[in-house]
């Protein structure tokens, strides 16, 4: 038992049942563990070490873990990019529409469906403490929040847009490329102009 948990921590604190397996141990000997509460489930087959410390990128994490197509998107990405006051309760994440989500345990989370273009256009990579997370960069996700603007509501976009807009770093081209993916060019054009002039 000891060595199973061994080799949970050198995994960051996860690991998949077809891993666990292929180390040589036993499915009754991660069922104790999880039976006992030493070990929580994320999906089938994939389990993390319950006094693992989490952090605030650990549900995304997860998430990508889960569901290799999943990635973060909408108002999870403002958040993470520092481009919203909203906190959101769910986690937010695109995949493609011929993909289903997988049911995952004890993380909030919401699915979108969108069109390949859309999908595929916009993914970088993050390094957090516990793994990866793929995630729209902040062109692509304050688009998209334009994109859901009647679901989500226009004002978290335009505060998603504004605070983009202040930063050093922003790219114009780059922000109306990925408008005119996401169909939104001439409306975030229009917004753009009224608030930089």
């Amino acid at each position: 038992m000891t060595s199973l948990i061994t080799y949970f921590r050198k995994n960051k604190g996860y690991a998949t049942m077809e891993d666990l397996k292929a180390k040589g141990f036993q499915t009754r000997d991660i069922r104790k563990l999880y039976d006992q509460g030493e070990l929580e489930k994320i999906k089938p087959g994939l389990y993390r070490l319950a006094d693992m410390p989490l952090d605030s990128d650990s549900g995304m994490v997860e998430i990508c873990m889960a569901m290799p197509k999943a990635v973060i998107c909408l108002t999870s990405a403002l958040a993470f990019h520092e481009l919203t006051t909203f906190m959101p309760t769910a986690i937010s994440f695109a995949i493609p529409r011929s993909d289903k989500p997988v049911k995952l345990y004890n993380i909030p989370n919401e699915a979108y469906y969108f069109s390949e273009n859309q999908y595929k256009n916009g993914i970088e990579y993050h390094q957090a403490e516990t793994g990866s997370i793929r995630i729209y960069h902040p062109e692509k996700s304050v688009c998209d929040m334009f994109r859901y603007r009647n679901k989500l509501g226009e004002d978290l976009a335009l505060e998603g847009l504004k605070q983009y807009l202040r930063q050093a770093d922003r790219d114009l081209n780059k922000l109306m490329e990925f408008a005119e993916i996401c169909r939104v060019k001439g409306m975030v054009s229009q917004y753009v102009k009224g608030i930089i002039g």
